[in-house]
């Protein structure tokens, strides 16, 4: 194991309610019913995945892709405002602190998101210097499940896939490390995911693998 690759959301930083109030607001003025349970099934999910995915319950006249686009940016704004109000005490001493040892062992760090806002969050927290590449929505044209996040990791840490390991919350994430040949790490909700190659129910476990 030469390198971890760290899912964003749900790991790192938690912004699911941030993601929630901003898809809420947009449902609403669409008039569609929007709740947690449904908010759940975007978690790793593309932003115009998502869209497609509140849009089930649409009962208004269809939608061309343009709309479609407007609306999903109009949620995109929503949720950059919410971001911009992120410090560097959203992240917990122990991740801050895990990072650095990691570091110092000499592992590389990277990102594996499918969110195009990771570079954003991460200047807002105070994280971008740990990392030694980030693999996010702007240079992907696949969701998780789909492994292509995390082989660009890969790709842009220099290492093979058997030599990087996934930290993931979500079952998604951990399908898209298994299809990437890489060993996954479940935490938060990924815990009890039985495809997880390891369990940690803290953060600071990463250190005792």
């Amino acid at each position: 194991m030469r390198a971890f690759i760290f899912d964003l959301d749900g790991v790192l930083v938690f912004t699911d309610k941030y993601h929630y109030l901003a898809w809420k607001q947009v449902a609403d003025e669409l008039g569609i019913y929007f709740d947690e349970i449904i908010n759940n099934r975007l978690r790793g999910v593309s932003r115009m995945e998502s869209l497609e995915i509140i849009l089930e319950r649409y009962e208004g006249s269809p939608l061309s892709r343009s709309d479609k686009e407007k609306v999903a940016e109009k949620k995109n704004e929503i949720y950059r405002k919410s971001l911009a109000e992120m410090t560097p005490n959203d992240v917990t001493e122990e991740t801050r602190n895990t990072l650095i040892e990691l570091k110092n062992r000499g592992y590389k760090l990277a990102i594996g998101s499918s969110s195009k806002n990771a570079k954003f969050i991460l200047e807002r927290v105070g994280l971008t210097q740990y990392f030694d590449a980030i693999s996010d929505g702007t240079n992907i044209t696949k969701s998780k499940p789909d492994p292509e996040v995390y082989l660009k990791a890969a790709e842009f840490l220099g290492e093979e896939a058997s030599e990087c390991v996934v930290v993931e919350d979500a079952y998604s994430g951990i399908d898209a490390a298994k299809s990437a040949g890489m060993e996954a790490i479940g935490i938060g909700d990924a815990y009890s995911y039985d495809r997880a190659d390891y369990r940690i129910s803290l953060f600071s476990e990463l250190l005792e693998i």
